[in-house]
């Protein structure tokens, strides 16, 4: 989980995607996080964690659906959601902490 805090901390906005192989919904997110960091660049980061591989960590932070994106700064959640979101929707939102 320290590892966790140190992908938060940052100054720059991290959209987190919790996702799982498996699900459908999940796939098809893939281009449409791509789409978003490649428009944020280096004034934001996406990351992209397995819920299978990070169980703990995605139960601590209570995730039941997929996907479930996150956008956290300087180590505060700022927004929430679960199910699919579109590429433009993701960038107007991460922006906002910009």
């Amino acid at each position: 989980m320290s590892k966790f805090g140190e992908l938060i901390e940052t100054h720059v906005p991290v959209l987190l995607d919790f996702y799982a192989e498996w699900d459908e919904a999940c796939k098809s997110m893939h281009p449409v996080l791509r789409d978003v960091a490649v428009a944020l660049g280096d004034k934001a980061r996406v990351i992209k964690i397995d819920v299978e591989k990070n169980s703990e960590l995605a139960e601590a932070l209570r995730v039941k659906g997929l996907p479930t994106l996150m956008i956290y700064k300087e180590g505060e959640m700022k927004w929430r959601q679960s199910g699919q979101q579109d590429a433009n929707t993701l960038i107007g939102l991460v922006k906002e902490y910009i």
